[in-house]
């Protein structure tokens, strides 16, 4: 499963700031401000009638994410203590904490039946809806949940967990509708003071960026007396998928399906490493390794020293997410060290292909899940529905007016620069005391890119608050490439069909049977055959790599593959009404 979720630090911060009201300033003004405009007739969570009327009276709900959050609070941030004054909700909450995306623990959870009241379960939620841990929010959402309804409008039914079984399970959460992307935060990535000194070279393919990282570490073969490293991967657990083995299908034009390629004609799917481009791909990264440029303990380095050697600032190269590398990044930042940050590059084997990051998918995400354990499940729909609401949404992605934005006699908002500035370059430390880009996954909402009743955008990503949150060296950059912003440089949306199939990392897979134990055994031979062809000497990466095809269908791939397919074309007849 690909465990994306991407933008630059100030952006993903801020694209994913969630939360708080207006209790900073003049409560009226405030609700004139940021309350929804009911014109429709859309009864929002605070003004409804006795089915979503929204009980503020304390209550804790136990939580768990499966994703690690190094900067909880345990709500004690300014966004926490806003939720909890305006809903009486607080979370007693428990994140992962390995590299394994939750997998292991939710297992223990599914085998013991002991779960928390919500979760986010990311790619293992089938396993606890196939061990009956995970109740169906259909009906208490028609009753409860009318922001819920309106955000997602005629995505509803993309929010059925399959054909065969429509309840809803989840409420997508990590995805915004009608999302408008207005940066570039993946691909290749090259850092500004490599791209300055070069002149702002063409880094369009593999071989321009390998070109690139040649010559200069050939003029700077140490950076503050340590020896530079051209290109180094993080391979720690499944954050090789991120960028060791997804960059092979987004070089060579094929979209995120996770571990497979689905014909878009067809729906016929196959794992992805059987494309012949993508052999071509590791055959490159084969070459980067015996060239010395492939930092040579790829394959053996932990995530934190992965991490570390970015927040040294000697990594001229990496290919990635930028959500993947943050932490590095953040300290360079910390540091004043901007010209050792990096830019993005839609890098491909050839020009011929096209990098799909910014192809559409439609709603179709991991989300939030109600659990068996909760007592009071009505509680929990209506809170999810607050956090949902116009009033909801503006609030948990701007802050509290008066303390991180304000809003000027025209009404438009405007975040507070040292806030802006604090987020992006002190990240870790205004997030734990702000609690902006903490509850990102607490409620649906809208995109970057779609207005609010008052003519403002809900989220605070966009084009003039990505640039004003660049650093000076950014700016130079993108000066140097004649763009703006980096999605500039990038494949545009309108190049590409929205994909009917949505996201298929997210697609339900079984939890049982024969699926699993071949889906386990090919991850187990593609994390250790992909390193092994990598790291061959040129002339046995033929024979290493046609081995590990063979090793896949040995190892019963081609009836994993034909399952998957057959699930593929079950979601597409759910959400367009082909037959099949």
């Amino acid at each position: 499963m690909n465990r994306k979720s991407t933008k630059t630090v100030f952006t993903l911060m801020l694209l994913s700031a969630m939360l708080i009201s207006g209790c900073g300033g003049d409560a009226n003004n405030a609700a004139n401000k940021t309350t929804p405009n009911n014109a429709d007739n859309t009864p929002s969570a605070t003004n409804a009638g006795d089915d979503t009327a929204l009980d503020t009276s304390p209550v804790t709900f136990t939580f768990f994410g499966a994703d690690a959050s190094p900067n909880w609070n345990k709500m004690q941030d300014d966004v926490g203590k806003a939720i909890t004054e305006k809903t009486g909700v607080t979370l007693e909450a428990e994140f992962d904490v390995g590299s394994g995306g939750g997998d292991q623990k939710i297992a223990m959870m599914a085998a013991s039946g002991d779960v928390p009241d919500l979760i986010f379960a990311k790619g293992s939620l089938s396993t606890l809806v196939d061990a009956g841990l995970i109740i169906d929010m259909t009906d208490l959402i028609d009753k409860y949940a009318p922001n819920l309804k309106k955000v997602y409008g005629e995505n509803m039914n993309r929010l059925k967990y399959s054909l065969d079984d429509q309840s809803i399970y989840q409420i997508p959460t990590n995805v915004g509708v009608d999302q408008q992307s207005f940066d570039a935060t993946g691909g290749f990535e090259i850092q500004h003071r490599v791209l300055k000194e070069l002149g702002y070279p063409k880094i369009r393919t593999v071989a321009d960026f390998e070109k690139v990282l040649k010559e200069y570490v050939a003029k700077h073969p140490e950076t503050d007396g340590q020896p530079t490293i051209p290109l180094t991967l993080n391979a720690d657990d499944w954050k090789i998928m991120i960028t060791v083995t997804n960059p092979a299908f987004i070089s060579t034009g094929a979209p995120d399906d996770g571990e497979y390629y689905v014909d878009p004609e067809t729906y016929e799917a196959k794992l992805h490493y059987k494309r012949p481009e993508e052999k071509e791909y590791f055959r490159w990264l084969n070459g980067m390794y015996n060239q010395g440029l492939l930092d040579k303990d790829t394959f053996v380095q932990k995530d934190d020293q992965y991490k570390a050697k970015v927040a040294s600032g000697r990594v001229l190269g990496l290919i990635s997410q930028e959500w993947e590398y943050q932490d590095g990044e953040n300290a360079l930042k910390a540091a004043g060290k901007d010209e050792y940050t990096y830019g993005h590059f839609p890098v491909t084997m050839s020009e011929e292909y096209k990098d799909h990051s910014f192809m559409r998918t439609g709603i179709d995400g991991y989300g939030i899940a109600i659990t068996t354990a909760a007592k009071d499940p009505e509680r929990i729909i209506k809170w999810l529905d607050w956090m949902s609401s116009d009033e909801g949404q503006v609030l948990r992605n701007w802050g509290v007016e008066g303390k991180h934005y304000t809003v000027s006699a025209d009404g438009k908002r405007e975040m507070l620069p040292e806030v802006r500035d604090g987020l992006a370059n002190d990240t870790a430390n205004y997030q734990k005391n702000t609690g902006i880009g903490q509850y990102l996954i607490f409620g649906a909402r809208y995109g970057d890119g779609v207005k609010d009743p008052t003519d403002n955008y809900y989220t605070t990503s966009f084009p003039e608050q990505i640039v004003a949150s660049y650093s000076e060296a950014e700016k130079e950059s993108l000066a140097g490439y004649n763009a703006t912003t980096w999605k500039d440089l990038f494949p545009k949306e309108d190049e590409f069909p929205v994909k009917e199939t949505g996201a298929l990392y997210n697609l339900p897979v079984p939890t049982d049977g024969q699926y699993q134990v071949i889906y386990k055994k090919t991850q187990d031979i593609v994390r250790k055959r992909i390193p092994e062809a990598i790291l061959s000497k040129p002339g046995d990466f033929d024979k290493v790599y046609d081995s590990f095809l063979a090793e896949l269908d040995k190892a019963g791939a081609q009836d994993m593959e034909k399952e998957f397919t057959e699930l593929v074309k079950k979601r597409v007849s759910l959400w367009t009404g082909k037959n099949f």
